[in-house]
């Protein structure tokens, strides 16, 4: 084991499944101490005891709504009392409306998807980073990298509410990086390509597009959140990442060098 985070405590939300869940061990792997929220607390805890078992890091899992500010509050403070102090903030949680498809053309979204979507993409992390930063600022150090998407970056169809609350949270991110830089604060985004949960779903249900993205990415394959997207995340979690702010990082094998293909079924 490398100890490139050693000493250092990291809040991953959406730490349950795909990118969340590669993160989060990644990051145990290099030393650090985890913080993790989910709103499935079976698979969060699941998650959180291999965690511990494969690597022997310190991990606090609490069921989060992220959709919820006081609950935000609560995980941060919960975090706060167990290690003193929180260095690095991911904001990776997302999940659809209940009952929507999450697939509707722009004279078809609903109020109630673009509602939910700003709420747990963007506020969410707007009041995670809010929370966090108090902490960070009296550290004189801090990384926060929160998850994109090209959907937003190359306004792929269908998915508007989507698209709206990942564009968000890049202004927000980048926002942060010019307020926060003096206090040692850096703050990042990444746009990610992965082979995820999410992405299986939507493989299996429109598998004519999913092969036409795959034959466009110049390495030929999804990303694994591990090995791939966690790398990522080190990075921008790391020393070695002390100069870099307000960044958009394309970690997606290069599909966003030939524009993506992304053209689903929408569902009203």
């Amino acid at each position: 084991m490398s100890e490139r985070l050693a000493g250092r405590v990291a809040l991953v939300t959406g730490s349950a499944l795909g990118i969340g869940r590669g993160i989060a061990r990644r990051y145990a792997n290099e030393g650090a101490a985890l913080v993790l929220a989910d709103l499935d607390a079976e698979r969060g805890e699941t998650g959180a005891g291999e965690i511990r078992g494969d690597f022997g890091a310190e991990v606090l899992f609490a069921r989060t709504d992220v959709g919820v500010r006081a609950e935000i509050e609560a995980l941060v403070a919960a975090g706060m009392q167990r290690f003193g102090h929180i260095d690095i903030l991911v904001n990776n949680a997302w999940g659809r409306r209940p009952g929507s498809s999450g697939f509707a053309p722009v004279e078809g979204v609903l109020d109630a998807d673009v509602e939910h979507g700003f709420r747990i993409g963007a506020q969410a992390a707007l009041w995670a980073m809010q929370a966090v930063f108090p902490g960070m600022r009296e550290c004189g150090w801090g990384r926060i990298i929160n998850l994109c998407s090209l959907n937003g970056v190359n306004a792929h169809p269908y998915s508007v509410a989507y698209n709206m609350a990942k564009e968000a949270l890049r202004t927000l991110t980048r926002t942060a990086a010019r307020e926060w830089a003096p206090h040692g604060i850096c703050c990042n985004a990444i746009c990610p390509g992965a082979a995820t949960e999410a992405y299986r779903q939507f493989a299996a249900a429109q598998p004519e597009n999913a092969a036409e993205l795959l034959k466009l990415n110049p390495m030929g394959y999804m990303g694994d959140p591990e090995r791939d997207i966690g790398g990522v995340a080190l990075f921008l979690a790391s020393e070695d990442a002390r100069y870099l702010t307000g960044n958009t990082l394309f970690a997606d094998g290069g599909s966003h060098i030939n524009g993506v293909p992304w053209n689903p079924t929408p569902r009203c």
